[in-house]
């Protein structure tokens, strides 16, 4: 699953071709979520694309180290403190996820 914002701003960021696998590998990092909350995996997953910017093998770091500890890829992107909800949505608009795909 992963939020329709998040999958906008992947479509903007990625190529073409990249794009179905990119949400793949994110749909991929759902079971790392602590809780299983649709925001806590939107958490992980944007803290992952965040820190790529778009570029394919920093996103394949990037979940080499969520599925190491996903919360190093937090602290990485600076999601990891009490105001992650406030910087995701300056970063993706709106609120928490809305629609996802599964």
């Amino acid at each position: 699953m992963v939020s329709d914002r998040l999958q906008a701003w992947v479509r903007a960021r990625f190529g073409p071709s990249e794009v179905e696998t990119v949400l793949d590998l994110l749909t991929d990092l759902v079971p790392l979520a602590p809780g299983g909350t649709a925001e806590s995996a939107e958490r992980i997953q944007a803290a992952v694309v965040f820190l790529s910017d778009g570029d394919s093998r920093r996103f394949l770091d990037a979940v080499a180290l969520a599925q190491q500890d996903w919360r190093d890829v937090l602290v990485a992107a600076g999601l990891a403190d009490d105001d992650w909800a406030d910087q995701l949505n300056s970063v993706l608009g709106g609120a928490s996820p809305g629609r996802v795909r599964q």
